[in-house]
Parts: C-alpha cells; sequence; structure tokens
C-alpha cells in the first residue's frame, strides 16, 4: 500500500480545502521569487541544500557583477563563477551544475529559453534530469516556476507536513507523491505555484521538525486527519 489506507474519494475537496485553509492564513505567496526565467532556473539549481536567504545573498551577488545573463555564465571562469555564489554554500559543485545547465540549454535549445520551454513538459522533464546535479524537484521547480508548467513540486516540507496529516506514509518516493497530488488537484499551473508556495510557508512557520501544532491553521479549523 502506498499510501496511508482508509483515505478514499475525498481526498480531491480535502486538498482543496488544506489549500484554502493555508491561503487564508498566509495570504498569497507570489512564489517564485525572479526577474527572469533564467534568474528562477539559477535559483533552482542554487537552492539545493540551502536557505533561500542565502540564495538570494548569491543572486545579489551575480546581479552586481552583471553575471546573470546566458552569455556571461557562458563566459565566466568556473572559480569566479563560484566566487560570486559562495554565500549559497557548496559554491564549487554549484558553479559546475550551473555551467552544466548553461551548456544544455545551448546544446539542446541553440541558448534560448523560448524554444526550451516550448517542448512537451514530460519531455523536457527527462531531458533535464539528464543534466549532472538536477534532480526532480529542481527539474520541477524550474519547469513550474521559469517555465509556467502545470507540475507540483514536491520537497521535504511537502512530505513531512501531509505524512503527519497521515496522507503519506513517509518513505514513498518522489515520483508517488507527486501523482498523488497531480490525480486529485485540477491541472492548475496557478494552483500548483501558490500551493507549493503555501505548504513551504507552512513547514517554516509551524510544521517543523518539532512542530508547532498549536499554530497550525490546519489543527484550528479542523483538518488535522486521524490516522
Amino acid at each position: 500500500m502506498i499510501f496511508v489506507s482508509g483515505w478514499k474519494v475525498r481526498d480531491r475537496k480535502r486538498l482543496l480545502d488544506i489549500y484554502g485553509l493555508m491561503k487564508k492564513a498566509h495570504g498569497h505567496q507570489g512564489w517564485w521569487p525572479g526577474d527572469t526565467p533564467l534568474e528562477i532556473a539559477v535559483g533552482a539549481i542554487l537552492t539545493q541544500n540551502t536557505a533561500w536567504t542565502n540564495v538570494e545573498k548569491a543572486i545579489r551577488c551575480l546581479k552586481a557583477a552583471h553575471a546573470l545573463s546566458l552569455a556571461r555564465l557562458r563566459a565566466i571562469p568556473p572559480a569566479r563563477l563560484a566566487a560570486l555564489i559562495r554565500a549559497s554554500g557548496y559554491y564549487t559543485v554549484k558553479a559546475d551544475r550551473l555551467k552544466e545547465f548553461i551548456a544544455f540549454v545551448d546544446a539542446r535549445f541553440g541558448g534560448s529559453f523560448d524554444r526550451m520551454f516550448s517542448c512537451d513538459p514530460a519531455e523536457l522533464r527527462g531531458l533535464l534530469l539528464g543534466v549532472k546535479g538536477i534532480g526532480p524537484e529542481t527539474a520541477d521547480s524550474i519547469l513550474l516556476y521559469a517555465g509556467g508548467k502545470p507540475v507540483f513540486v514536491v520537497d521535504a516540507y511537502t512530505k513531512r507536513i501531509f505524512g503527519r496529516l497521515g496522507f503519506l506514509g513517509g518513505d514513498e518516493p518522489y515520483d508517488e507523491i507527486q501523482r498523488f497530488f497531480t490525480e486529485r488537484l485540477p491541472v492548475d499551473t496557478a494552483l500548483y505555484n501558490d500551493y507549493h508556495a503555501q505548504i513551504v510557508m507552512l513547514g517554516k512557520s509551524v510544521c517543523r521538525p518539532k512542530p508547532r501544532c498549536d499554530a497550525c491553521p490546519l489543527r484550528r479549523r479542523g483538518c488535522v486527519i486521524e490516522r
């Protein structure tokens, strides 16, 4: 059994109710912050294994150095790129990953993000997963936030929150958790975008490793699901 037994056809309504309660508590999140698809894609790669505040510092450094363009990222020496993104942590590895990503966009799509995002989302996802250092969460973040594709992003907060609510057992693979949501929610880019942002907000503020259940908008409104 992939998901906790006893959960039946009301999944869709409950998932939408949970989203509505999170949005009412937090407001629309307007995620992912970034001025261009390239900036969002760079942020998705840099945010691996670090806090978003550190990514923001790295992005600011890239902008200050006028390095946040395909041409500049293509030409900049790896050591210089690593120095600019130092705040993001694992900066040498991440510099290599950015270079791999830029090389991929160049080789497959002639350096064009428009051409890349005109590709079928499922096909593009497979191609992105073939780029060194890009896993499912990063690929899906690029597709959803940079490309505007209806792809549901799963992260550690998703697993934690929906495991505690009783939807997940806790050890399901990424793609199975993603399918759980996409089979039950409307196919809607804006919904997927803000739903993930609401999950992140709840995970950061309330549903921490040591949860603050008394402050949870889901518990106060009777949305906790008993196993």
